[in-house]
């Protein structure tokens, strides 16, 4: 019997090779969402955060107690300074929270891995609606010998 130059091969998705037209698709997607409204925004609010004083004096301060609190977890095993640093984190994150400028970055966060979220949705369902593939599962096909 001869062999056929179009003979099916199982590939494994860690072997895959993208396409050239692919990654270029992807990279003009890529461009799109990064040029969108929301990443926009989301850059402003990250440039009024990285120069908000009060913003960055909480952020720092936070860092500096969680340090703390790891080193009366685990050096110290002191459960009362414990309780007592992770009671001043959660008020140093409220006030930091409570910040508007703060909770529009998290928002605008959010929009974007939304955003994304859509995307990679919309591809999924349109390339399993074309080939009745099976969603979620990473797993390649078991190969029978």
């Amino acid at each position: 019997m001869a062999e056929h130059s179009h003979d099916l091969k199982l590939v494994h998705v860690r072997d895959l090779y993208v396409r050239g037209d692919i990654m270029k698709k992807a990279q003009e997607l890529a461009d799109v969402i990064a040029a969108s409204e929301e990443v926009a925004i989301y850059r402003k609010a990250e440039e009024q955060i990285q120069n908000n004083e009060r913003v960055q004096s909480l952020i720092k301060l936070i860092k500096k107690k969680q340090k703390e609190l790891v080193a009366f977890q685990s050096t110290f095993k002191n459960e009362q300074m414990v309780a007592k640093i992770e009671q001043e984190i959660e008020e140093l994150q409220d006030e930091l929270d409570g910040i508007p400028i703060v909770g529009q970055f998290q928002q605008t966060q959010h929009d974007i891995n939304y955003l994304l979220q859509m995307v990679i949705s919309v591809i999924r369902d349109s390339v399993s609606d074309k080939i009745n593939v099976e969603t979620g599962n990473a797993e390649p096909p078991s190969r029978c010998d």
